[in-house]
């Protein structure tokens, strides 16, 4: 059924298009260079490794790891059953706070931050046993991170972090419970300036509003999906992303259809840019086609999984390939089952091109259901024998609290506080044994150094007593 229209606050779609053109800038001559570029092997010996996208990541010396108290782990090819990328054959395993620090030129820019885990044999640990805590200028990336014994596949954490200093430091800290942790590989790229946006749309039951100040948040990589396409990997994608199909996530019937585009994306100035969205994935979609008298009263849906308790970021993604023509294609968007966009003119927003890729943002509440749902379906103003519904792409972001974490309500000082009180009870009988022990041995190497002296006999010694002796 076709969720029910909103009567009030509806967004026009030119003062929205128009938001969202001022933000987006676009670089479409040359592909994209980050300033700042860490790719770091950890574990790793080689100065060089190469990828399987064929990236070039370094091994983590003395110029980026600050910490000596760790150990480097290598597993033969046999550890590699699962995980064909030699990034996975070695890890930095600690067991003290571990630093990695990266020296920053593109100050003031949002980074990309990716960990990569993945557990290898090894004779020293066994990394799934391993749970640690991971924090990033300030802000807390994972509490009691740990990976599951039931699944072999590496697992890559994304956040997007901003940057105003001249550095990003990475700390990795043991938790008491498994007392070290590991990693395979870093990656910290600085994000083209179209990436993160300051405004989106802020959607919820009582509202539906235009919101500003998203630059002074971190973000972190939930979901991110090819709609109605193959998955798109590293290889394909400007900033090295993966895109998984839409399936999974998929929850309508079979009233859509999904659609490939074999021509050119038509990316232009104030939309869309390859960085925001690959080729790949703006070349399919699933739409809605009326082939009757009669518009389909159908929308399509997706649900995605979400931890409660945070802000989400929501980018739909937007490339009318289907259309035979431009200003027939109109649509509803809703999030969590609010309107969102009404009316949604992709050939007003892109100058009447086709195959030209817009996206919009909307921002999120969830407190309680644990469930992020995003629609798309025929408006008022479909017509029969169009397309009457598109949607190539979702990305789905946490914000981070107001604690700066994206795992749980504490901050890295209350983690650090906690690894110290930790670690008093080691710490201290280990010191007060040193000092005993150079105490001990001061004392003896004063009685070494001074002179024996004899000592008197006792002068009362009795006649009687001294001829027994005798």
């Amino acid at each position: 059924m076709l969720a029910p229209m909103a009567t009030t606050k509806i967004i026009f779609p030119s003062t929205f298009s128009l938001c969202i053109a001022l933000f987006s800038l676009i670089t479409i001559v040359s592909a994209f260079s980050p300033k700042d570029n860490y790719l770091i092997n950890c574990g790793s010996s080689a100065p060089e490794t190469l990828d399987s996208d064929h990236r070039v990541f370094a091994g983590d010396d003395s110029r980026f790891l600050t910490s000596t108290r760790s150990i480097q782990l290598e597993g033969g090819t046999d550890s590699l059953s699962a995980a064909s990328s030699p990034l996975y054959r070695t890890a930095r395993a600690f067991n003290r706070p571990a630093h990695y620090v990266f020296p920053i030129t593109d100050r003031g820019i949002h980074h990309l931050v990716r960990l990569h885990f993945h557990p290898l044999e090894n004779l020293h640990n066994n990394l799934y046993e391993a749970e640690f805590h991971v924090a990033a200028n300030g802000f807390l990336l994972l509490r009691n991170f740990c990976l599951p014994n039931s699944d072999n596949s590496p697992v890559i954490k994304e956040f997007v972090i901003p940057v105003p200093s001249d550095e990003v430091q990475i700390t990795l800290i043991p938790s008491e419970k498994s007392n070290f942790g590991f990693v395979n590989a870093i990656e910290v790229i600085s994000a083209p300036g179209d990436l993160i946006a300051d405004v989106a749309q802020l959607i919820d039951f009582e509202k539906n509003e235009r919101i500003l100040g998203l630059l002074k948040n971190g973000f972190e990589t939930v979901h991110r999906v090819n709609v109605g396409g193959l998955k798109v990997t590293p290889f394909n994608d400007s900033l090295w992303r993966t895109w998984v199909p839409d399936d999974e996530y998929f929850a309508s019937n079979d009233a859509s259809q999904k659609t490939h585009y074999g021509g050119r994306i038509k990316y232009r100035l104030g939309g869309a840019s390859r960085e925001v969205g690959p080729d790949n994935m703006y070349n399919t979609a699933r739409v809605i086609k009326s082939s009757d008298n009669s518009i389909p009263n159908v929308n399509m849906t997706w649900s995605f999984d979400v931890e409660k308790g945070y802000r989400y970021m929501v980018r739909m993604h937007f490339c009318d390939i289907a259309s035979i023509a431009t200003y027939m294609l109109y649509f509803n968007v809703y999030v969590n089952g609010e309107l969102a966009y009404e009316n949604l003119d992709l050939s007003d927003i892109t100058n009447g091109m086709l195959a030209s890729p817009f996206y919009a943002d909307f921002v999120v509440d969830e407190e309680s259901s644990g469930n992020l749902v995003v629609s798309v379906g025929p408006s008022t103003k479909s017509t029969v024998r169009t397309v009457d519904g598109i949607l190539n792409g979702i990305e789905i972001w946490k914000l981070n609290n107001s604690m700066g974490s994206f795992d749980g309500e504490i901050c890295v000082d209350s983690v650090w506080r906690s690894w110290r009180k930790g670690h008093t009870g080691v710490l201290l009988p280990l010191i007060a044994a040193i000092f005993l022990l150079l105490s001990a041995a001061v004392l003896l190497q004063r009685r070494r150094n001074s002179p024996m002296a004899w000592s008197r006999l006792p002068v009362d010694i009795s006649e009687a007593n001294l001829k027994g002796a005798i």
